[in-house]
Formats: C-alpha cells, structure tokens, sequence
C-alpha cells in the first residue's frame, strides 16, 4: 500500500496514526495492497479555495476527497486495485468541531480520514440510507481501530 502524507500546516499531527489507520480501512475495505493514497493536511485559506474550486461552496470545510480510479470496495480475494485519489483534511476546522463533539483533535483527524477514505470509494450521504450506511461503517471502522490500539474514544457516530 503506498500511502503519502503530507502535513502543510502547524499542527502537529500523528501521520504516523493517520497512516496506520488508512492502511486499517483500507484493509479493512478489501483495497488491494498496490493501491495508492495520498493525504494532504491543509491550512483553511487552502482548503476553502479548494472548496469553491471543486465544489463551488465558500470557506473552509473539514475533509474533500478526490477520488482518481473510482474504486469501490472489493471482497475477501477480489481486490481493488488503481489510485484511490487524495484526501485533504483542515485541522483547524478539525479542532474547532473536536471542541463540539468533547474529543481531541487527533480523533477528530481519524474520523475525517476515515470519512475521506470511505467517499474515495464511492460511499456518500446525500440520501438518509446512504448516511446511514456511510456513518455505521464509518464508526465501526473507527472504534475498532482504536479498541485493537487499547483505545477507548468514542467518536462521533457520523458528520462532514
């Protein structure tokens, strides 16, 4: 699994945890292990200006996926394979939502890559099922992860 990141920002993130995480859902989602990740952590004037570029929306947001390949999630020994796409997270937009939802920001950072993760593969919450679906995957994947590292955090069941 080829995962980059890369932290453009002052906040002293884990990648670290980040990566360790993506290769978990990535895993987790049956991604073939060729398969390429990139992670970007952002400053807000960059993320809003990429907020209006690609989604024609005004200021910041926490978390945009560009997906490349259009992956979707394989099975046990059916693999997907390609370029996943880029994620791109705002830790300052992830701090201030960690102070709402009474978590640190590193929680807050997994659950935005998680959600990333999950939108590179073609999951979305425009329609309640959708969300539904999207935001249990989304927080099983997250608390596991977290309960195999002796974690207790309990994160928030679905935003973004």
């Amino acid at each position: 699994m080829s995962i980059e990141l890369s932290n453009e920002t002052d906040h002293a993130a884990d990648l670290a945890e980040i990566r360790e995480l993506a290769e978990y859902v990535l895993d987790e989602m049956h991604v073939h292990p060729q398969s390429d990740l990139y992670v970007r952590l952002v400053d807000e004037p960059t993320i809003a200006e990429l907020h209006e570029q690609w989604m024609d929306l005004e200021g910041p947001t926490d978390v945009m996926s560009f997906p490349m390949d259009e992956l979707l999630p394989g099975r046990p020994g059916e693999l997907s394979e390609g370029i996943l796409g880029d994620i791109v997270l705002c830790p300052a937009v992830a701090a201030r939502q960690a102070v709402q939802a009474g978590h640190a920001v590193e929680e807050e950072l997994l659950l935005l890559t998680t959600h990333g993760i999950l939108h590179l593969l073609g999951y979305d919450h425009a329609e309640v099922a959708e969300e539904r679906e999207m935001f249990d995957l989304q927080r099983r994947l997250l608390l596991t992860f977290l309960a195999e590292r002796g974690r207790t955090a309990t994160p928030p069941a679905g935003r973004s």
